[in-house]
């Protein structure tokens, strides 16, 4: 059983997506490449530049042309990637409260999606790649050789962006992160365009009680074929 070259993984915000797809990527060799960070840029460049978030025709139209580089990290402080904004390293704004409130609304925009989709399919199209997000198993890369769709509780993800956030100092109550991420689910599922939900195909992984080591044991499972994608 040959080894799948192109795989997606897809969920909802703080279900661990993020780091699967790194460590999964530098378990096999391939790119990571998490597409979450292209819509989080376009939303920082729109809260920057003065555009408001609810205009999508601006909005569109800044995603049509601001220049987005996703690269491997270039400063050794914990980051995955280092994300370039028209050449400026903006990888830690993206994670910015003002930025988590706005990200879903403008990723919904059927327009910046569009402008988006053809960065995303030309980077996998290589193959040999790890791709996150939250549509890549159903539009970005529907024939990915291998979907994975990862969960967790509600509270547990509120839990993990919390500490995370906490960790870097920032400050936010967790009511407040809970709140902020229940209403990211709804807009996120609830889109017309490329809602958030499992590919038919995809193996759906509930990681509310298990850790980023068990998670990626289990994926590394599913790459190989020894596993009889149960999802448990």
């Amino acid at each position: 059983m040959a080894r799948p070259s192109v795989i997606a993984i897809d969920g909802p915000a703080a279900s661990g997506k993020s780091t699967l797809g790194q460590r999964l990527a530098e378990a096999l060799g391939y790119l990571y490449f998490d597409t979450g960070v292209m819509y989080r840029a376009v939303t920082l460049a729109a809260l920057r530049r003065g555009v408001d978030p609810n205009d999508e025709a601006a909005v569109t139209r800044l995603a049509e042309v601001v220049h987005i580089d996703v690269v491997p990290p270039t400063v050794a402080d914990g980051r995955q990637y280092t994300v370039l904004l028209d050449g400026e390293d903006v990888t830690w704004d993206l994670r910015q409260p003002e930025v988590d409130a706005w990200v879903s609304p403008v990723s919904a925009y059927p327009g910046v999606r569009a402008a988006l989709l053809s960065q995303q399919r030309r980077i996998a199209a290589g193959g040999r790649v790890v791709m996150v997000g939250r549509d890549i198993g159903t539009v970005v890369l529907p024939n990915a050789d291998l979907k994975i769709y990862l969960d967790a509780s509600l509270e547990e993800r509120a839990r993990r962006r919390y500490k995370e956030m906490m960790a870097r100092g920032q400050s936010a109550s967790y009511e407040e992160v809970l709140q902020s991420m229940r209403r990211r689910d709804e807009i996120d599922s609830r889109r017309a365009t490329a809602p958030l939900r499992p590919a038919p195909d995809a193996v759906v992984i509930d990681s509310t009680t298990m850790d980023a080591d068990a998670v990626l044991k289990h994926v590394l499972k599913l790459v190989e074929g020894a596993d009889d994608h149960d999802g448990k």
